[in-house]
């Protein structure tokens, strides 16, 4: 199966916040947001593999900032790793204020998508090959980010997990 690199599975979407998309202080809702973000990451996903893609779990996200009635959102997401049948999306937010044009982000998440077949049957997924500088950090944290959810989950001992060691274990001098 050939590696594909992050940026072969670059998704960007933009939307506008309504007033049906926000709450009573006219920000955002949470659950709109996690929804675009769902998106742009299958979207993401999907074009790794080429395959229909499930959402596995959202192991992360951030809500750094209030988003406001009337802002534009832009959502940037790609492949961050690739494991067996599961791949990692990471995800960007960035907020741009209508009336001022001023751009910062907003978020960022993480979310896990499985490729199945047509039966919902997991499949194999191809390999990344991280390039960038931030894209081999990410790549690299993914596995941190995997185990440790797997940790939490019960699925994995403790032992199993040896990326995980230096965060739990005093260095040794």
């Amino acid at each position: 199966m050939k590696t594909k690199t992050p940026k072969e599975s670059y998704t960007i979407s933009t939307e506008i916040v309504l007033p049906n998309d926000t709450n009573v202080l006219g920000n955002l809702m949470g659950g709109r947001l996690l929804h675009w973000m769902d998106i742009a990451a299958a979207i993401s996903a999907h074009r790794h593999c080429q395959r229909v893609v499930v959402t596995a779990s959202v192991n992360h996200v951030s809500f750094e900032r209030a988003i406001k009635l009337g802002d534009y959102v832009t959502i940037e997401a790609k492949v961050s790793r690739a494991f067996t049948t599961s791949m990692e999306v990471f995800i960007d937010v960035f907020l741009e204020e209508s009336n001022t044009g001023k751009k910062v982000k907003s978020n960022d998440a993480t979310y896990v998508f499985v490729a199945v077949d047509q039966l919902g049957r997991p499949i194999e997924v191809p390999q990344i090959v991280p390039e960038s500088p931030e894209e081999k950090e990410r790549y690299d944290k993914a596995l941190r980010r995997k185990q440790l959810s797997l940790l939490l989950a019960g699925k994995l001992k403790p032992h199993e997990a040896p990326e995980l060691r230096e965060l739990f274990l005093e260095k040794e001098k």
